[in-house]
């Protein structure tokens, strides 16, 4: 997982990426392609 400041590059990567936020912070996840995970905060 890449910890990032902006993570609107980090969507863009792949189509099935989606941004959720958890505990205040932001995260991207990838179910087809876990290694695109990142977060932010």
């Amino acid at each position: 997982m890449k910890v990032l400041n902006s993570l609107k590059s980090a969507k863009r990567r792949d189509k099935s990426c989606r941004i959720v936020r958890r505990r205040g912070r932001v995260y991207v996840i990838n179910k087809r392609n876990p290694r695109l995970k990142a977060r932010q905060g």
